[in-house]
């Protein structure tokens, strides 16, 4: 059984950061997730895409930051469980827990520190691509090389569709967006981005038919009230959204709004020594943005210190005045 001072349940940026934190904190640390690679849903989701709203930095792509927190976490050591969840919390003799894993293993931990984001998200379908995934047609795009010289249908009206509109439209050979309605989800300044690169945006409009073998040649687009039109289409990339709940986090026994856990000005949850940071948690002003997390995990862990080591003082110093 892995033994360790902090388990984070979540490794995307927040729960990143605070692995860099607990170790900061002289905490031995490790990071569960369900995904295969740490990064949370940014390197599922829009690895390639820039983030304009972390401080200090202009600009970032998701991948980029993703590698730094690493990097930066690095240090101390942390203990990678990816590709597993955390499904069980059982209280143990002199506090702490056992939190069993999917696959059946355990890690006993002095504190939990839950950064879980969404938790397990599942992308819309599609409805004409049954059977289509794998076969030219995805729902994120991890790289945007991968499509060059391609002919890209984007199929949605959020920000993702948009975004993936924008970053592929200087490498593919053509790229459409298709959405079923006249108005857009999506951030109002990057759909002026994209009318004015020259994309068509086909409106009122749904994609109804994949064809091509072994992978997707072209498809049919209807526009509402009128025939359907056949497209040429190397990719599909259905950017419909996706649901998300928190799995078997929900069952811990903690306090829930709106798939979210609420948590104090420590990050406390209704659990003793089980907190919550990033999009997870919830508290009345809650603004869920990467920047927010990164505090709320640096909060939690410096708390967290405390719970474990009543003798230690919530202050962490300067880490300026470490090395």
């Amino acid at each position: 059984m892995t033994d360790v001072d902090l388990l984070i349940v979540g490794a995307g940026p927040t729960g990143l950061f605070a692995a860099y934190y607990a170790g900061f904190r002289d905490l031995s640390t490790a990071i569960v997730d369900s995904l295969p690679e740490p990064g949370g849903q940014v390197t599922a989701m829009y690895p390639e895409k820039q983030i304009f709203d972390v401080a200090g930095f202009p600009a970032v792509r998701g991948r980029d930051l993703v590698a730094a927190l690493v990097e930066q976490a690095a240090q101390w050591k942390p203990t990678y469980l990816l590709g597993r969840k955390a499904s069980t919390l059982t209280p143990v003799d002199g506090g702490g827990f056992d939190v069993g894993l999917g696959d059946g293993a355990a890690v006993r931990a002095g504190a939990v520190l839950i950064t879980a984001g969404i938790g397990e998200f599942t992308p819309r379908p599609l409805p004409a691509g049954d059977g289509w995934l794998g076969r030219g047609m995805v729902h994120f795009v991890p790289e945007l090389d991968v499509y060059r010289d391609k002919h890209v249908v984007v199929v949605g009206g959020g920000d993702s569709a948009f975004d993936w509109a924008l970053a592929l439209h200087p490498i593919a050979a053509s790229v459409k967006l298709v959405h079923r309605r006249a108005k857009f989800r999506a951030h109002p300044p990057t759909v002026r981005q994209v009318e004015a690169l020259g994309v068509p945006i086909i409106t009122d409009a749904e994609v109804t038919v994949l064809r091509g073998e072994p992978t997707v040649r072209e498809v049919e687009i209807t526009v509402k009230g009128q025939d359907p039109t056949v497209h040429q289409a190397d990719v599909v990339v259905a950017a419909l959204g996706f649901t998300a709940d928190l799995g078997p986090i929900e069952s811990w026994g903690l306090k829930l709004s709106h798939r979210a856990i609420d948590v104090d000005s420590t990050g406390r949850t209704a659990i003793d020594r089980v907190y919550a940071a990033g999009d997870v948690a919830n508290y009345p002003g809650k603004v869920k943005l990467i920047a927010t997390g990164f505090g709320e995990a640096a909060t939690a862990v410096n708390n967290i210190a405390v719970a474990l080591n009543p003798e230690a003082h919530l202050f962490p110093g300067h880490s300026s005045n470490e090395g």
